[in-house]
């Protein structure tokens, strides 16, 4: 998919496949369409045309749909994403890091986090915030399948599996 639509144009093709993907979750009928083998090409393309005028589809995101329902990997729709965003991601030499805060952090914060994540991951790294009051304290950030834990919670983990070792 990258390939035909140029890397230019990827985070725009990525955001319209995820807006195609939440619908699927949202509505049951829609996910059927797309699913069910009973439905015709023609059904299909009428409903998809449609909807893709609401959610403001590309005409090559609008094929691209059509594709894999006619072919029937639909199904996997997330996992396509999941792959093409990594496939995004280290043609341009960025990281995306998930980072679990217990409150909102700062702009200067957040400046210093990207600086060090980089020089960590030596990519660009794009930033996703996810609130956990749960942490207490510190940050857990996820790249990839690296996780770095210096939450208070993380802390007191790694202090409870050493009482317990003895």
């Amino acid at each position: 998919m990258l390939r035909n639509i140029g890397i230019e144009n990827a985070p725009q093709a990525l955001t319209e496949l995820i807006s195609v993907s939440d619908l699927m979750v949202k509505s049951k009928e829609f996910r059927s369409l797309l699913v069910n083998p009973r439905f015709t090409t023609d059904e299909r393309a009428g409903i998809i045309k449609s909807v893709s005028e609401r959610l403001k589809l590309s005409e090559s995101t609008v094929k691209f749909i059509l594709h894999i329902a006619e072919v029937g990997v639909i199904v996997a729709l997330a996992d396509i994403i999941r792959i093409a965003t990594t496939i995004y991601l280290e043609r341009k030499r960025k990281a995306k890091a998930v980072v679990m805060t217990p409150i909102a952090i700062s702009t200067d914060r957040e400046n210093t986090l990207k600086a060090s994540l980089k020089r960590l991951t030596d990519r660009d790294v794009d930033l996703e915030y996810i609130i956990d009051p749960s942490l207490f304290g510190g940050i857990l950030v996820k790249i990839g399948s690296t996780m770095y834990d210096t939450s208070i919670k993380g802390q007191l983990r790694l202090l409870k599996d050493e009482l317990i070792k003895g």
